[in-house]
């Protein structure tokens, strides 16, 4: 199978970025996090972030210390000690996630059921049954960008966005799934609604998740959803 080609291009006065290919998947999605641990170490001090994504990461860099060609030969060093997708990062972690689903912590849960075939109490269980990719943070602090959901219950994204959706919110949109991490304007579709922060700031580490860990659903009853500090 032929590997997507990779490429470096400038991304403003002190950064680059770097694409591994088209679409994001768990081989490039490794690649892209084995990038980031391997210049993390090579740059060190000279870089102010990282910022991975599907199948791109952004290197942000001290433009004081350093500049672009000597950032640029890093990455190519980078990518020839892991130069195709299928090298693996090392392991995220396994984080699970409680979601009290419901007609009434999600409105769109029924909607979704019918346009699916399914009962909702399959939508449920199928949503569980995946394990979720974190393949990028973005959109706001803590909105991890979650795959991929089983195609039976994928739904296109609301044709009109609510004004509101409520923090902790557990959402739809196509094959991707999410959790709100603060009340938001959104388009996707809700069925749930989980009582853990997805980003605190005066928290250590402020998220939960980090891209490249594998995110885990499990259903929680009501009465454990507020006891858990969640609201309706």
């Amino acid at each position: 199978m032929k590997q997507p080609q990779q490429s470096i291009s400038i991304a403003g006065e002190n950064a680059l970025i770097v694409y591994f290919g088209d679409a994001p998947s768990d081989s490039i999605a490794s690649q892209v996090a084995a990038t980031a641990t391997q210049l993390r170490s090579d740059l060190g001090e000279l870089l102010i972030d990282l910022v991975p994504s599907y199948a791109s990461l952004l290197v942000i860099y001290d433009a004081f210390k350093t500049d672009h060609h000597a950032v640029r030969n890093a990455i190519r060093q980078a990518l020839r000690q892991h130069p195709t997708a299928a090298v693996a990062a090392q392991p995220g972690s396994m984080v699970t996630l409680p979601v009290y689903y419901s007609r009434e912590s999600g409105p769109d849960l029924q909607q979704l059921a019918d346009n699916a075939g399914l009962s909702v109490d399959e939508v449920i269980a199928i949503h569980q049954q995946s394990d979720y990719r974190v393949y990028a943070i973005g959109f706001a602090p803590g909105f991890a960008y979650l795959g991929e959901v089983d195609p039976r219950i994928a739904a296109p994204r609301l044709a009109t966005p609510r004004q509101k959706v409520p923090r902790g919110a557990v959402a739809i949109a196509d094959r991707q799934t999410a959790v709100y991490p603060a009340q938001s304007p959104g388009g996707w579709n809700l069925i749930g609604l989980c009582p853990q922060r997805m980003f605190d700031p005066d928290a250590e580490p402020s998220m939960p998740v980090q891209v490249g860990d594998t995110v885990r659903f499990k259903a929680i009853d009501k009465q454990t959803f507020l006891a858990m500090g969640g609201s309706l």
